[in-house]
């Protein structure tokens, strides 16, 4: 993979900048025999001076000539990690170039050999010597590391909750046959495949699945000469399509100058950056990576049932904000826990007004779809911690009137809005 190898090696001076260092005295360590490993990776793991009960685990997986160290040191992972409690994998290549490999057919299927096999024995080590919580895994990446993040959400979807890739291409694109490593048609954004074909091949790596889908966060700069961008593109057709959903998104915003964000019901989202390179990654993203994957709430404190706790008087606020076009307005909706103790699942209760009629919503179920309107969460937002709040939102139709509901309440319990 040289082609990507001499593009990424500017990108662990880029990515250094993003990160102060660490206050916390944990510090990396790295660790060997960690179970079945065929292509000799490496190993290292952060975990911080606190972690959850149950901590959740990320899988963080770096750049062509990176390393998990420089990984570490160049991200903002270790320092999310200190604030809430999860544990971080930094895993290193070590064939020549420092790329992972995404290309080879035992690499494309479950079990089937290579980097996947290392990369999900630092999982399991993990999970079983630091009492991790099996349902909280997730795996983030950047370039090599991001095509590798797809590949991984592919061949074990009953293992990752979610996962976000940082300039990647679709699981399966950089397939060869050759032996080699490197996919020129695939790195140009010449591998075009309608959303049923992406799916699918996400499909084989693992035949006869039909559980649950991990949820999907994708970034890509329009600029990038590395992975061209029109693999953003196909990436968002292969996950709609795992998931089932239609590639015409159910909400659009702009978070920021030069950022597009949309979002395909609340399992695919994608973030497409303006005029930015292959070096996409900066400060700040590893946090919306975060809130993303739901790492920074506090999960419910069984994990048979969910206790729906009420919040208390005046303890909770919501934000209802519409975007309203012709015929039709998507809201966007905040619910904050300005209480002292954690609501462990929710359901917000409000009225639409005449003529409103949600078409789809995305962070919670919603029921019936006019009139009185109960949003119950989603299986990754159960808990709003104390002083945090949540992002929820639906699309909906109206015969004229766009307004917003005038009242809230939070598990029976009225709240402020503004």
């Amino acid at each position: 993979m040289k082609a990507l190898a001499a593009v990424t090696s500017a990108l662990a001076v880029v990515i250094a900048v993003l990160v102060a260092p660490q206050a916390s005295a944990a510090s990396l360590t790295e660790v060997t025999g960690f179970g079945t490993n065929p292509s000799n990776l490496r190993m290292h793991l952060y975990v911080p001076d606190r972690v959850l009960s149950k901590p959740p685990v990320l899988l963080a997986i770096h750049y062509c000539t990176g390393s998990g160290p420089a990984f570490h040191s160049g991200t903002e992972f270790a320092r999310l990690a200190d604030q809430h409690g999860f544990i971080v994998i930094y895993p290193s290549a070590t064939r020549s170039g420092q790329c992972f490999d995404v290309s080879s057919q035992q690499a494309l299927r479950r079990d089937g050999g290579s980097d996947p096999v290392g990369l999900m024995s630092m999982v399991r080590y993990v999970l079983q010597r630091h009492n991790g919580d099996a349902s909280r895994v997730y795996v983030t990446g950047t370039s090599s590391g991001a095509m590798m993040t797809n590949v991984m959400l592919a061949n074990y979807p009953d293992v990752f909750e979610a996962g976000a890739a940082y300039a990647g291409v679709p699981a399966g694109c950089f397939a060869t046959t050759d032996g080699s490593g490197w996919n020129s048609a695939c790195a140009n954004g010449n591998v075009l495949r309608t959303p049923q074909q992406w799916g699918d091949i996400a499909r084989s790596a693992y035949p006869g699945y039909s559980g649950q889908r991990p949820r999907v966060q994708l970034w890509h700069g329009t600029a990038d000469d590395t992975l061209r961008y029109p693999n953003f593109g196909e990436e968002i057709d292969q996950w709609t399509n795992v998931h089932g959903l239609s590639t015409t998104p159910t909400f659009t915003d702009r978070p920021q100058a030069n950022w597009t964000r949309t979002r395909y019901g609340d399992k695919v989202e994608a973030i497409s950056l303006q005029g930015t390179g292959h070096n996409v990654m900066a400060s700040g993203m590893a946090l919306r990576t975060i809130q993303f994957f739901g790492l920074d709430r506090t999960p419910p404190t069984s994990t048979t049932t969910t206790t729906t706790t009420p919040p208390g008087a005046g303890t909770c606020k919501v934000s209802y904000a519409v975007n309203a076009w012709n015929e039709g307005l998507t809201a966007s909706i905040t619910i904050a826990n300005t209480g002292t103790t954690a609501v462990n699942g929710w359901a917000l209760e409000f009225t639409l007004p005449n003529g409103q009629r949600i078409t789809s919503g995305w962070g919670a179920t919603y029921s019936p779809t006019s009139g009185v309107v109960t949003a119950r969460n989603a299986a990754h937002n159960p808990a709003i911690s104390p002083g945090a709040s949540i992002g929820v939102g639906l699309q909906a139709s109206h015969t004229g009137d766009a307004g917003e509901p005038s009242s809230f309440s939070l598990n029976g319990t009225a709240c402020a809005v503004g």
